[in-house]
């Protein structure tokens, strides 16, 4: 054992990843998840060095909940395909955050003694089934569940955004984007460049990642222009910059104790510490964030990931920021003091747009193809970053080859400093003068602009949403700013996502 290491440090001694490209597979698609996280898996055991004996004295396996199939028993499926038998047999919640959450969560517990070996992964194959369904048929997957089981939502659905349609991931992203632009006083014209020259790095990336979903290198200006082949779906994101979920790609992570690698005899330069992580969260609706451009959680758990290796974001060699849209990138810049001359790559993978999003899997991808950047660059630092829900849910976690000290955060601290901040409440309907807050436009498959919200200061500190239906305030929000005006707010009876909604209509 290497001298002056705590035996119980964590580390990520194996990682296994697959894409199945559309023109690889052909028409039978990508296999059924149940295998996709058997390959990877097996693929992540010989990546130790060691051979698959490794899944063989696994203590605990934690799969990241899988969008395209519910099985009966994920876990115990798993465990019967690889032949294993681990104590501990855990299957997530949703989330853009859950994989480096269960890295935590398996990190703690070897910092505890409580595991020693363990097995994190994840899959999806929903271009597959994508593809089926537009074929009018059915996957042929296994294992069907008794009874058919919700989705697991972590909140409920507020009613005043229920009733506006504030409900889709591109649009409530969107709106902060757009906050964060009023908030530095960029016009909108040049804001949208700003993305463009943002993302541009991210498809160069993907472009030379085997792996993923778009290897392609657009330019800033391809990226921003709508076409048929890349309309705005909400202003001011255009096709080109939003997130990919149906993909068929899996991944795995072996994670160990500086012991028990040591007695499986993984070599050192397999090796890649977990050195520091945090996990935080913002309000769940986007009205309830005082200030819509920026993330406290963001800043409280950047700062409290980086704390143990006692190092700054400029000791950090390599990024990954979660990248669904361009402002959780925008945001998590902001939070690590990233400015625009910033040189450094935000990303290792390709980003969600272009290496492609697997449902909630893809921080297992990001951190599988961190660790492998690290181990090409020994004694170096990466930071990966995971964002869940609109905004909501923020975690960080520092990786290198090199072990240190190392303990959990204290993340019950941490929120609670963040939960002690005032925050706006949420008006259903008003009726009256309102100024914006922040804004976005609908467009439809066409790309013709169809509707659009805007958030809501209200007189006595409140928020409210209203929908936009005019149709020259629409054109004028995406050549003019919007945020800060004011609009006349009347409610009145929509049809909502589910049934007659009371709605509030603003008009300039």
């Amino acid at each position: 054992m290497a001298a002056g290491v705590d035996p119980r440090t964590p580390c990520i001694i194996g990682v296994g990843q697959h894409t199945w490209h559309p023109d690889d597979v052909g028409d039978a698609g990508a296999p059924e998840p149940l295998d996709m996280w058997e390959q990877v898996a097996r693929a992540a055991a010989d990546d130790t060095g060691t051979g698959t004996k490794v899944l063989d004295r696994l203590d605990s396996l934690d799969i990241v909940y899988c969008q395209t199939w519910q099985y009966d028993d994920p876990a115990a499926r798993l465990c019967d395909a690889l032949g294993i038998a681990p104590r501990r047999r855990y299957y997530s919640g949703i989330g853009g955050t859950t994989p480096q959450v269960l890295v935590n969560q398996t990190a703690e517990r070897i910092l505890g003694g409580e595991t020693q070996l363990a097995l994190v992964t994840g899959a999806e194959a929903l271009d597959t089934q994508r593809r089926y369904r537009k074929r009018g048929e059915r996957y042929p997957y296994r294992f069907k569940p008794d009874e058919k089981r919700p989705f697991p939502w972590e909140a409920p659905f507020h009613p005043a955004e229920v009733a506006h349609e504030v409900l889709q991931a591109w649009l409530t992203f969107a709106l902060f984007d757009n906050a964060r632009r009023g908030h530095l006083g960029v016009a909108l014209d040049e804001y949208r460049r700003e993305l463009g020259a943002l993302l541009e790095p991210f498809t160069a990336v993907a472009a030379a990642n085997p792996r993923a979903w778009f290897p392609v290198h657009r330019s800033a200006d391809e990226i921003i222009t709508p076409t048929l082949e890349n309309r705005m779906v909400g202003y001011p994101y255009t096709k080109y910059m939003v997130s990919i979920m149906d993909v068929d790609m899996a991944a795995a992570l072996v994670l160990a104790s500086h012991e028990m690698a040591d007695a499986l005899g993984v070599p050192s330069d397999r090796r890649v510490y977990v050195r520091g992580w945090c996990y935080a969260t913002d309000p769940v609706y986007v009205a309830e964030h005082a200030d819509l451009w920026r993330s406290p959680a963001m800043v409280a758990a950047s700062r409290a990931a980086l704390a143990p290796a006692g190092i700054g974001i400029d000791d950090v060699a390599y990024l990954d920021l979660y990248s669904c849209f361009g402002s959780s990138v925008n945001l998590a810049r902001d939070a690590l003091g990233l400015g625009d001359s910033e040189t450094r790559p935000l990303t290792v993978t390709g980003g969600l747009p272009y290496h492609g999003g697997a449902g909630s899997d893809y921080m297992t991808h990001s951190i599988a193809t961190m660790a492998e950047r690290l181990r090409g660059d020994p004694g170096t630092f990466g930071l990966v970053s995971g964002v869940g829900m609109h905004m909501t849910k923020h975690v960080y976690g520092l990786y290198s080859t090199g072990p240190g000290p190392v303990a959990p955060p204290d993340e019950v601290a941490v929120q609670a400093q963040l939960d002690a901040a005032p925050r706006p409440s949420i008006a259903d309907t008003y009726e009256g003068a309102a100024t914006v807050a922040t804004y976005s436009v609908v467009h439809g498959r066409d790309g013709a602009p169809e509707w659009g919200v805007a958030v809501c200061d209200l007189p006595d500190g409140a928020r409210t949403y209203a929908k936009l239906l005019d149709r020259d305030l629409l054109v004028a929000a995406e050549r003019e700013e919007l945020i800060g005006s004011k609009l006349t707010l009347s409610p009145v009876e929509l049809d909502g996502a589910s049934g007659r909604q009371r709605a509030n209509i603003g008009v300039a």
